[in-house]
């Protein structure tokens, strides 16, 4: 009797990871197709524990920028750029995180029409494009560049908060 139900399952169960996949796949896409030819980095994260956080809120009070041009991310203090895990997180904010305004606002379209929480991993992109996106408008100089960079840092900044109430 299970081994009739054997293929039923395992149908069933591709379809459900199919399923999830799709879901991220529909948020961020540019993570399978990251550039660089490492195995181990197939879905990079960089926060998995407290201390991981605490380390991402340093390296963000110490200034890192990322930029869109040559895609680059530059943290100003060397001790904090040398430790290992910064690694993963340079690989995130080069090649996952959408960088186009087109991108940006087709992630803030989905995230708004989401009614689920997010994955953490997700969650720690949505917020590492928000961070961009606010670094992308201090820079702008054109007013109506910086009306429609205004609008993406509100619409995602709303979707963080919409998120941290559904959570």
């Amino acid at each position: 009797m299970t081994r009739r139900w054997a293929p039923v399952i395992a149908i069933y169960l591709s379809v459900y990871l199919a399923a999830a996949q799709h879901d991220r796949k529909g948020l961020y896409p540019s993570v399978y197709r990251i550039k660089r030819g490492t195995h181990w980095l197939i879905s990079p994260t960089f926060q998995r524990s407290v201390g991981d956080v605490s380390l991402l809120f340093e390296i963000l009070l110490a200034g890192m920028q990322i930029h869109s041009a040559g895609h680059t991310m530059l943290i100003p203090d060397e001790e904090l750029t040398s430790l290992r895990s910064v690694k993963e997180l340079e690989v995130i904010c080069e090649d996952i995180l959408p960088k186009k305004l087109s991108d940006i606002r087709r992630l803030a379209a989905k995230l708004a029409e989401r009614r689920r929480p997010l994955s953490w991993l997700d969650f720690e992109r949505t917020v590492l494009t928000l961070v961009y996106s606010a670094q992308t408008l201090a820079r702008v100089g054109n007013q109506y560049q910086r009306v429609v960079w205004m609008d993406i840092v509100m619409k995602l900044a709303t979707a963080i908060e919409n998120d941290l109430k559904i959570s």
